[in-house]
């Protein structure tokens, strides 16, 4: 016999409703109420269940809501519904009570033979009242809850909380406003993320037929562990220091790094060394470097200083310094004088002795000096505007008789040209001893020539095999339609420390920028969707301190990667991190993430973080974190209409990332380790001569064989016999 309405509903009641508030509502759970499996709802269910999901009838539907916490209260009367006798005398009955955080909305849309149909939509409108019933769903209403939402195309796992219900994605919410997914070692992060890639790759090919998908994945690979993660999936393209078979050569020819990280790479100084690393840059992409002392390249070179003193000085006359900064002005000017007078040597009349005594009278104007402890101080008043107006006129006059001012011309310092490494170090030289200022920038020029002649960066950075800009695009973020392949490995675990921070930095802004360049040349202004993948990214989008003058590779780093979680999604630049301390990552970065995949968690700052991105009502549901298994995780934000714990799909071990813990115990043991064809078991061994001579860069030398009788009982040689101690 089948139930009315009213009936069935009166089945699934649970308790009422004795507290409303926005974040929470607290249920009184009633006496019939399922103790530990609920058998009213058509299949058998545990509850009361932490994390599980209740109904509230509403004006616009069902109230959904997530229980909190579950509680016993001993009452000081007794309630039992429907049982009364007058002449006995109850005793009291522990009352059990619940508290729940609301999520939304669940709506009937329709029904047919086999099952009703509902919608479920995040936000409350109007919330229940006390004395309200709470009602278990149903396996139709439970698994509305998690599979509603629109252009759920790919499916990443199925929920335990939710009769196993299906739990799929939007890619466009997904990657389209950034991805972090964190949690501990060993938690199942790699494998998600490995996973999202793969379950994407396979649901778009799906969609057309067969055939492979536009798309376009970078992951970038610090341990190593992806090299082998998505064979089977058409073309991948894998980059690596040591190239080897289906392996490339790494490529970022220091060519393509812009002047801020040049900058951060060689700790070049704000004052000095920066602006000359600059011009360097931008003379040697122009082609216009400096190797040797003709008279013409003299003749540049004074027109130069000329140019360079001429712009300060106006700088310094807009800004006021001679008169706030007197004298640092006059010392300025005092050591324009000493250049003059040497260059009046070189070059001769070039009216070089115009600029000197308009130099000399305004310094004897504005001189003073007096004597302290037998020592004469000197210093300088304020200087006159008419004096120094007179220095500007004859420094134009001079700077006419050798072309006039200088101005930049040819490529900016940070388009990506081409040019010969080696000579950014001798032009750097050249320019500071036109500048006087060699003992600014021995050092600097020194970095960067340690920089070329590393044999470690060598294969990095150079350019032997002639690459250009284009083909590097291609390679590295896909040819048109990605007919090379969805999916570029860049393994960095073997790139030096020194330069790994910029070579990742260079990557990512490469990518933006080309990005950023396709929507503006596309004749609809259109993007070209592509996905940036950070492993370790805490180590990569690490804070820093804005009060640092000179940043350093970490920082630009940083900084790139928070440039794209603020204005990579205009430009089609998706961006999935994964990290094991949050705690430790951009707050920038990740407060750009509109969605999180968080596996299990159990450090106390990294806890404390997370439950600060979550709205209040959800923090209950993070609480779970420090004991979920692995393959569990909560999805919470834009990717998602509410906070699911997921079981994510299971990856086959050929699939899976290199990042499995460590088998202690089967190789001690040698139990569980794999067979070979006659059924041995395959030891762990090491080749440590062959490790060695990879780590040196050197041959493997043959072994000598030694005979068993060359040993005697101890192990030791016959020659160590001889052997005085």
């Amino acid at each position: 016999m089948s139930l009315s309405p009213l009936a069935h509903a009166d089945a699934l009641r649970i308790g009422t409703i004795d507290f409303v508030s926005p974040d929470e509502i607290k249920v009184l759970l009633d006496i019939e109420a399922p103790g530990s499996v609920s058998l009213n709802t058509g299949t058998p269910r545990p509850f009361p269940r932490i994390n599980g999901y209740v109904l509230a009838p509403g004006e616009q539907g069902y109230l959904v809501a997530q229980v909190e916490w579950i509680t016993v209260e001993r009452s000081q009367y007794p309630k039992r519904k429907g049982m009364q006798d007058f002449g006995l005398v109850d005793l009291p009955y522990p009352l059990r009570k619940m508290s729940l955080n609301p999520l939304g909305i669940l709506s009937y849309t329709s029904g047919d033979s086999d099952k009703d149909h509902y919608e479920f939509k995040r936000g409350v409108q109007a919330y229940p009242s006390v004395g309200d019933p709470v009602l278990l769903p149903t396996q139709d209403q439970l698994r509305a809850i998690v599979e509603s939402g629109e252009n759920r195309r790919v499916k990443i796992g199925v929920s335990p909380l939710a009769a196993n219900a299906e739990v799929k994605i939007d890619p466009d919410r997904l990657f389209g406003r950034h991805l972090a997914v964190l949690g501990n070692t060993g938690s199942g992060k790699s494998c998600s993320v490995a996973g999202l890639v793969r379950w994407s790759m396979d649901a778009a090919r799906k969609a057309r037929n067969g055939a492979d998908p536009n798309a376009r994945f970078i992951v970038l690979d610090p341990n190593g562990e992806y090299a082998n993660t998505f064979k089977g999936m058409g073309k991948v393209r894998v980059f690596a220091v040591d190239p080897s078979e289906g392996v490339g050569q790494l490529q970022v020819p220091l060519w393509f790094w812009n002047s801020s990280e040049w900058s951060a790479f060689t700790q070049a100084s704000t004052k000095m060394q920066r602006p000359l690393l600059r011009r360097a840059l931008r003379d040697v992409k122009a082609g216009k470097a400096l190797s040797s002392t003709s008279p013409e390249e003299e003749k540049l070179a004074l027109r130069r200083y000329l140019s360079s003193r001429l712009i300060s000085i106006r700088r310094d006359l807009r800004s006021g310094d001679i008169q706030t900064d007197e004298s640092k002005f006059g010392f300025r000017l005092k050591a324009m004088a000493t250049d003059l007078q040497r260059k009046m040597v070189i070059h001769g009349d070039n009216k070089l002795d115009e600029a000197l005594a308009a130099i000399n009278a305004a310094l004897g104007a504005a001189h003073h000096s007096f004597v302290k402890g037998g020592e004469t101080i000197e210093y300088y008043r304020a200087f006159n505007e008419a004096h120094v107006q007179e220095i500007i006129t004859a420094l134009e006059s001079s700077v006419d008789t050798v072309g006039g001012v200088l101005l930049h011309e040819g490529p900016d310092e940070d388009v990506p040209i081409a040019f010969d490494g080696s000579q950014l170090p001798d032009h750097l030289e050249i320019l500071a001893e036109q500048e006087n200022a060699s003992q600014f920038v021995d050092f600097l020029v020194s970095r960067i020539r340690t920089l070329l002649s590393d044999t470690r960066m060598r294969s990095i950075i150079s350019n032997t095999d002639g690459i250009n800009l284009d083909d590097w695009l291609s390679d590295y973020l896909g040819d048109s339609e990605a007919s090379n392949g969805s999916v570029t490995v860049i393994d960095l675990s073997l790139v030096p420390a020194e330069v790994v921070h910029i070579i990742t930095a260079v990557i990512a802004r490469m990518t933006l920028e080309s990005l950023q360049r396709y929507r503006k040349n596309h004749k609809e202004g259109k993007v070209l969707p592509t996905v940036l993948v950070m492993e370790e990214a805490h180590t990569f989008i690490r804070r820093y301190s804005d009060s640092a003058e000179n940043q350093n590779s970490a920082t630009i780093c940083c900084q790139v990667f928070e440039k794209i979680a603020r204005e990579g999604r205009k430009f089609g630049l998706g961006l999935v991190l994964s990290s094991q301390r949050p705690s430790e990552l951009s707050q920038t970065v990740l407060s750009q993430c509109n969605s999180y995949l968080l596996h299990r968690i159990s450090n106390d700052r990294d806890q404390e973080l997370v439950h600060k991105l979550v709205p209040d009502n959800l923090r209950g549901l993070l609480r779970d974190l420090p004991s979920l298994p692995s393959r569990n995780a909560i999805l919470l934000g834009w990717a998602s209409e509410l906070p699911v714990l997921v079981q994510m799909n299971s990856l086959p071990k050929d699939q899976r990332p290199k990042s499995d813990d460590p088998d202690f115990w089967a190789v001690w043991s040698g139990e569980g380790l794999e067979e070979d064809d006659h059924g041995q078991k395959i030891e762990r061994s090491a080749n440590w001569q062959a490790i060695a001579a990879d780590w040196q860069q050197t041959e493997v030398e043959a072994p000598q064989a030694v005979h068993q009788d060359q040993f005697d009982d101890t192990g030791a040689t016959d020659e160590d016999d001889n052997i005085p101690f």
